[in-house]
């Protein structure tokens, strides 16, 4: 059987024609709606026997009902759920049965028309427990141990039952409700004000397609995979490159910081027992497979590697705050599918994951401090505007409320707060520098953890200054955020410079094209091949439109392609030896001769690592993509 849960505000059912001839007789004509309710899609299976999946079917219904806390029950038979189904006498005797056992437990239950075609509108809560999918296997129907569809945490019930309070810090410590807060006349209050409504609404779906998509497509740079699972993408060369910079340039970050850098295992033991525990509090979905009856999960960070590895070292305080970093390619959260949107929510993604093992809580803040510091380098050198949300327990912020506003300071405007009483993960506090998108959603880059819990969990230990064995404070960052996602809020931050009239681009240093050289003629081309070899003897990335095409068409094309300097070689350049360069940035033409533009791309890319495009250098003989 197999069977998918969908926590609503309401469903509304109308039967539409007969399906079956057995069709059980209607009891009412048009539409039924029922409200907050838990919607059980059912597909009876070939195999299954009838009392054991009636029994199965109200066991799991009555699990997740009770998570969601809920007493009503629509049990919605959906065959289409599976390609192997029961006959329809089966699945009409588990819908009923299990119907039954639900009412004798005292649960509200019910199930729609059985035989029916049927047609349905439904609100999903889209909280992280409203979709679960389950397949449900009788005695003996497998030889190895079953997997579920999907395995979610107890830290992620937790997070879901959480009755936390938010507020508004501002610059001098005062906490606001954040309804009665005066967003403006602060620097970025109305995104604050947009995040606070984000956070506390909690509606996380999209209404329409976020508008980095269509630009992602139109630049050629990621797609759908239609070959995979959803949420996982195909890479074009020039999302590749951009990409690949942009992980050699976090790398480098990571490791300029301190950071040892290892590389870990993508699957790990389902029953080992420090990374059981450690599943469940984590607040992510995981990916389950089966190999040789053993069940794996799909990493989701490398926290468990690193974790392994640290249980296997001998350090002492002197080596502490000791830090390790890997480039996740990839990580997997299996996340729900409405909250799927581009690159923004993905189920493979490329996360670069930093620990650091300090001694004591002293150690870990000062360390928390310098890479709340780097978050705010970081994305100012991305070009992006965030804001910083913290989330704390309440008595660890009363205990370092001054610590806090030192950093709030630094940030030099307000942020959110997210307060609560009791912690329903392995972090004490944690900051998150949030990017808001073109549609008002926001999506975390940036964030750092103080982990209390997992030294104890993977058995990690140092041996302090007096000789005895002390266990470390573990902080988790991510000076980035996926990289996925960077690409994403790069993209959007670009929808939202067109929609108010702007001319869009990407940085120069992370263009795929950062010069482009097009001759008006045929009789330019050797001249303008010979401009272009003399630019690519230096780290700077250049291609030719050698295509038979109208001047107005290539410069119409090298504008939509976003590319920051645009050379046009005629007579008069030939002639006077130097090129005029259109300068997207500032939309200005300027004459110079060739080390002037070899000395601004330099001082454009000063402290990044280059890349070479892939891409043939000369546009004619580029596949069309």
């Amino acid at each position: 059987m197999r069977i998918l849960t969908i926590h609503a505000d309401y469903i509304e059912v109308e039967p539409k024609k007969q399906a079956i001839k057995d069709a059980e007789p209607l009891e009412t004509k048009g539409p039924t709606r029922y409200d907050e309710v838990l919607v059980v899609f059912t597909a009876v299976e070939e195999g299954d026997d009838e009392a054991v999946m009636a029994e199965r079917l109200a066991s799991e219904a009555i699990a997740v009902a009770d998570q969601v806390k809920t007493k009503n029950i629509l049990i919605y038979p959906l065959v289409h759920l599976t390609s192997k189904p029961s006959k329809a006498a089966v699945a009409k005797i588990v819908v009923m049965k299990g119907e039954q056992i639900l009412k004798d437990k005292g649960y509200q239950a019910s199930h729609s028309p059985f035989g029916w075609y049927k047609g349905y509108t439904l609100k999903c809560k889209g909280h992280p427990l409203s979709e679960l999918s389950r397949e449900l296997h009788g005695p003996g129907t497998l030889t190895a141990k079953p997997a579920e569809l999907e395995t979610v945490s107890k830290s992620l019930v937790q997070e879901n039952a959480l009755k936390s309070r938010f507020y508004i810090m501002d610059l001098k410590g005062n906490l606001h409700e954040v309804e009665a807060f005066d967003y403006h006349g602060h620097a970025g209050g109305g995104e604050l004000r947009k995040l606070a409504t984000y956070e506390t609404k909690k509606v996380r779906a999209y209404e329409k397609e976020p508008p980095h998509i269509k630009l992602m497509k139109e630049h050629s740079l990621i797609d759908y995979e239609p070959g995979s699972d959803s949420g996982n993408f195909r890479l074009l060369p020039k999302g590749r490159l951009m990409k690949k910079i942009l992980e050699r340039l976090i790398t480098d970050w990571c490791v300029g910081y301190g950071a040892m850098e290892v590389e870990t295992p993508l699957m790990y033991d389902y029953e080992h027992p420090s990374l059981k525990k450690y599943l469940n509090r984590f607040p992510a979905r995981q990916y389950v497979v089966l190999s040789d009856e053993k069940k794996l999960f799909l990493r989701f960070a490398a926290c468990f590697g690193q974790f392994l590895i640290a249980h296997d070292m001998v350090f002492s305080r002197k080596n502490m705050p000791l830090k390790m970093f890997e480039l996740t390619r990839y990580s997997f959260r299996r996340e729900q599918s409405g909250e799927l949107a581009g690159l923004k929510r993905l189920r493979a993604f490329t996360m670069p994951d930093m620990h650091t093992i300090s001694a004591d809580m002293e150690q870990a803040k000062a360390e928390f401090e310098k890479q709340y510091d780097m978050g705010l380098e970081w994305n100012k050198m991305m070009g992006l505007e965030t804001e910083v949300a913290f989330r704390i327990q309440e008595d660890f912020f009363n205990e370092n409320k001054d610590w806090y506003l030192g950093m709030v300071k630094r940030g030099g405007k307000p942020i959110l707060v997210e307060m609560f009483k009791e912690r329903y993960a392995y972090f004490i506090t944690k900051f998150e520098f949030n990017f808001i998108d073109s549609m008002d959603k926001a999506s975390a880059l940036t964030t750092v953890q103080i982990d209390v819990e997992n030294a104890d969990t993977y058995d990690i230990n140092f041996v302090d200054s007096d000789g005895s064995k002390k266990r470390p404070l573990i902080l988790h960052a991510s000076i980035s955020g996926s990289l996925e996602r960077v690409i994403y809020a790069l993209l959007e931050a670009q929808a939202m410079k067109i929609a108010s009239g702007k001319k869009a681009m990407f940085p120069v240093w992370l263009s795929p094209t950062q010069v482009r050289v097009i001759p008006v003629g045929d009789k330019h081309k050797s001249h303008a091949m010979e401009l272009l070899g003399s630019i690519l003897q230096h780290p700077i990335r250049a291609d030719i439109d050698d295509r038979d095409e109208p001047l107005g068409k290539k410069i119409r094309d090298a504008q939509m392609d976003w590319v920051p300097y645009i050379i046009v070689i005629g007579d008069k350049e030939i002639q006077s030896g130097k090129i005029t360069v259109n300068i997207r940035s500032s939309d200005e033409k300027k004459e110079m001769a060739v080390p002037d533009l070899v000395k601004m791309l330099e001082k454009d890319n000063i402290g990044i690592p280059f890349e070479r495009n892939s891409l043939p250098q000369e546009l004619s003989k580029r596949p069309v993509i």
